[in-house]
């Protein structure tokens, strides 16, 4: 019972299925003008009229394809997750392999500058209260912590590295360096190679967990 009530209550808070390819597309068009609006101005100084004004649509029009503005942002979200989860497929890498695959992700994500963006300024704004993002950085960062555990873990068993006592120390660590550099660099983009810092300053953090 409680689980159905929940399914329902989950399609009701869900966008609208568009039918047409017209309205599909038109769907796809929103999003893109609100993931660029939203990383130019935040979440709270963007407004519904705003990105209705960039799509040539009355707030209304915007309304009928995404309920609300907090399910547009959450769309928005898994978007971008999306296109996260198209290239990296299926299988994670295991042990120190999976951070060299962050690496190349940082590599990657210097060719997208307003992703970055969108990420930079929206975790940073989800620490307000009340944010609607607040619960998927939450959760992002859990599962990126966890994430990089497992594959210390894993590096553990393939004789990669040797102590297993500061792997979740570690992990904050790099993650802490990671979005850390996504901040310069947008600030400063000609002084700032973020997929070789990461490297070093990952490289040097594993210097410590090595064999002897």
């Amino acid at each position: 019972m409680g689980n159905q009530s929940a399914s329902r209550t989950h399609r009701k808070a869900a966008p609208r299925t568009p039918r047409s390819a017209e309205a599909k597309q038109r769907q796809r068009d929103i999003l893109q003008i609100a993931m660029d609006t939203f990383a130019d101005r935040g979440y709270n100084n963007a407004s519904l009229q705003e990105i209705a004004d960039r799509a040539g649509l009355t707030q209304a029009g915007v309304l009928h394809y995404f309920r609300t503005k907090a399910q547009l942002l959450t769309s928005v979200l898994e978007l971008r997750d999306a296109s996260d989860i198209d290239r990296f497929g299926t299988e994670r890498p295991r042990g120190l392999a999976f951070l060299r695959h962050l690496v190349d992700t940082v590599a990657r994500n210097a060719e997208r500058e307003g992703i970055v963006r969108l990420y930079a300024v929206l975790s940073a704004e989800s620490v307000t209260e009340g944010h609607p993002a607040q619960e998927y950085f939450r959760a992002r960062y859990e599962g990126l912590r966890a994430s990089i555990v497992e594959a210390l873990h894993e590096a553990c068993e393939l004789g990669e590295i040797q102590d297993r006592r500061s792997v979740e120390d570690t992990a904050n660590a790099i993650i802490a360096v990671m979005d850390g550099l996504q901040v310069q660099w947008l600030l400063s983009p000609d002084h700032v190679d973020m997929a070789d810092s990461t490297d070093r300053a990952i490289t040097a953090l594993l210097a410590g967990l090595a064999p002897s």
